[in-house]
């Protein structure tokens, strides 16, 4: 079992095409109210966790929920496909801008797998088409992700690890909140 610290006051992006269990892995590990979902958001916007044409205005939702959460030091994960460099550009200047640090967990499993997962979900199912070409932007942009600038970066390859594996909250990394305390003195 492997073991994933996380600093308290951290942006969490979880990574991974349609089926990979990011919303499985967010269930299990954090409490509802620090995880923001493009699912849920799009929902929110429209009534259908499946309208693309309410993309835009649910990561406008979600980021302006994230930079509040993240300028009060509260642990955040968003939940979202993030497998694209620019979508995660824009989530880490948010965390840069609210001095905290940034932790990708990428749940890089079998094509095959996540198909499968995909296939069986009750509701909503994406094109094996859109999860195929998700899965391309993922791999291409693996050998980069550590060069992003997330504090850590942690892969899981395959569904066992990612069942497995053990988050342990530390103190921030961030000084921020006692810097602004100091600061009013």
């Amino acid at each position: 079992m492997s073991t994933i610290r996380l600093p308290a006051d951290a942006l969490v992006l979880l990574v991974g095409v349609a089926g990979s269990g990011k919303t499985t892995f967010a269930a299990r590990h954090f409490a509802p109210t620090e995880v923001l979902a493009s699912d849920d958001l799009r929902a929110y916007v429209s009534g259908d966790p499946a309208d693309q044409s309410a993309t835009a205005e649910a990561f406008r939702l979600l980021h302006a929920a994230l930079a509040e959460r993240l300028a009060s030091g509260k642990l955040t994960v968003v939940d979202a496909t993030n497998t694209q460099p620019w979508a995660r550009r824009q989530l880490l200047a948010l965390a840069r801008r609210a001095g905290r640090p940034s932790v990708a967990i990428v749940l890089d499993l079998p094509l095959e797998v996540s198909l499968e997962r995909n296939d069986a979900r009750p509701g909503r199912r994406v094109p094996p088409a859109v999860v195929r070409r998700q899965q391309r932007a993922l791999r291409r942009g693996l050998p980069a992700l550590a060069r992003e600038g997330h504090a850590q970066v942690v892969i899981l390859g395959d569904a066992a690890e990612a069942d497995a594996v053990r988050l342990v909250r530390e103190p921030p990394q961030s000084s921020v909140v006692e810097q602004r305390a100091t600061s009013r003195t």
